[in-house]
């Protein structure tokens, strides 16, 4: 383990007095209390913490100065941009294939079918198991399953049927890796840079969410979605190569039996309110804000009369507003997290209105900036609050019930996609933005802690 993450897990030489003074609890483990200052010394030290903005912007990327943390970071960077790649092709070689919105929906949710029934058991292996090791066998399967779907194409006997049963396999394999991904992080760069390291992993994301899809589209108009395929096989590829370069994490501390551990993460869920509040508003996210990137084609075709080329273009617009946000949130550090997490559920919700109501090609380009400076809000802040409210040896059992999220997300994407079949796309998002707005009114009015939080 790095120097990072002993500087994590232990404490420094100036915190051993405080703690060595610690009370002990009833179960016989030392308590580690908060150290209490006098008001004007906090408020000194609160200050002096607190740094310039011109100060707080050369900070943006501290946390790729950890080696071991940038070589996770290149191999996410890598496979999410054939992540991307691959929702806009599929996406646009189903609705090619059917011209359905409906199948297209249950194609996006095959993936999170598995999601749903093996996150738990993701999670549970991720706290007993080296996570690199996990990380590695879930790049290696995305290779494999693309690599096929491009031979199949080729073939002529590609059908939305088996593209269904890719997407189930790739979503087994995602319930594993994600989990470990997510947990594996504050191993590498420890508490104090958490908030930093997810916030330029959601502008990794969000830069391949820029550049990948226009290219996937572009690829996909010129030279086919075999060729599409070939590409998202190599990025993946590339992923598991930059991830060897991460020494081992070892085994985790949970050791009992599988179910056993697995009740143990729920009943730690349960007994911390904040961490349910911010799984419910990932939740929110799944069910009101990811359907209308699944039927993102169903608008390009039917609303805009557009090709690939130009949903490529909408998807890139969207990715270069939450690399802006996420690049904020990576500079200010800990600065009202909460709040800033609670606009951009807002933020988002006002976009889906303003898409359903505006049914305009160029409209939509620059509304999809706001859409995406939401999703950055909600896609970093929501997991560094999630993984600094949890112990490390819990992490990989939370962050596989954050991953249920996307295992719900049929909930949302299926019954919209019968919508739009039956009353038109844009009537269904815009529901869909009124309610992720009403979710957020009542966060906003009901979470105190969470409107303070920094």
């Amino acid at each position: 383990m790095t120097d990072s993450s002993r500087d994590f897990t232990s404490p420094d030489n100036a915190d051993r007095a405080t703690i060595s003074a610690a009370p002990v609890s009833r179960n016989g483990a030392q308590a580690v209390p908060a150290v209490i200052e006098p008001p004007d010394t906090a408020a000194a030290t609160a200050s002096s913490q607190t740094p310039p903005p011109t100060a707080a912007w050369r900070q943006t990327f501290s946390s790729l100065s950890n080696h071991n943390f940038l070589f996770l970071w290149l191999g996410m960077l890598a496979l999410m941009a054939g992540m991307q790649m691959q929702m806009l092709a599929r996406s646009y070689l189903v609705f090619d294939l059917t011209g359905s919105a409906a199948l297209l929906g249950i194609v996006n949710a095959g993936m999170a079918i598995p999601i749903l029934g093996l996150s738990l058991f993701g999670g549970a292996f991720a706290d007993r198991i080296d996570r690199k090791r996990i990380i590695q066998m879930g790049q290696a399967g995305s290779m494999v399953i693309s690599l096929a779907v491009a031979l199949i194409i080729i073939s002529g006997n590609i059908t939305w049927q088996f593209l269904f049963v890719a997407s189930i396999v790739q979503g087994a394999m995602f319930s594993f890796m994600m989990p470990a991904r997510q947990a594996i992080i504050p191993q590498l760069v420890g508490k104090e840079k958490l908030s930093n390291a997810m916030a330029l992993n959601a502008a990794a994301m969000s830069s391949m969410t820029l550049i990948a899809p226009g290219i996937a589209g572009v690829l996909y108009a010129f030279a086919g979605p075999h060729n599409v395929y070939f590409v998202i096989s190599a990025l993946a590829g590339i992923s598991f190569i930059f991830t060897s370069f991460i020494p081992k994490t070892g085994a985790g501390k949970s050791k009992g039996p599988m179910t056993k551990e697995i009740i143990a993460g729920l009943v730690y869920i349960r007994n911390s309110h904040m961490v349910l509040v911010l799984l419910v508003m990932g939740l929110a996210t799944t069910l009101f804000a990811m359907p209308f990137r699944m039927l993102l084609p169903v608008f390009v075709v039917d609303v805009y009369h557009l090709g690939p080329e130009s949903m490529g273009l909408l998807t890139a617009v969207m990715g270069g507003g939450s690399l802006v946000g996420a690049l904020f949130i990576a500079a200010i550090g800990n600065w009202r997290r909460g709040m800033l997490l609670i606009l951009g559920s807002f933020a988002s919700g006002i976009a889906l209105v303003l898409l359903a109501i505006f049914p305009i090609y160029l409209a939509a380009a620059a509304i999809m900036i706001l859409l995406g400076l939401g999703d950055a809000g909600r896609r970093s802040l929501n997991q560094s609050l999630i993984m600094e409210e949890v112990e490390d040896q819990y992490r990989g059992r939370v962050m596989s019930v954050f991953m249920m999220n996307f295992g719900l997300m049929p909930l949302g994407v299926l019954p919209t996609g019968l919508l739009a079949d039956y009353v038109g796309p844009q009537p269904a998002i815009g529901l869909l933005g009124v309610l992720m707005l009403i979710t957020a009114t009542i966060v906003i009015l009901t979470q105190k802690r969470l409107r303070q939080l920094h």
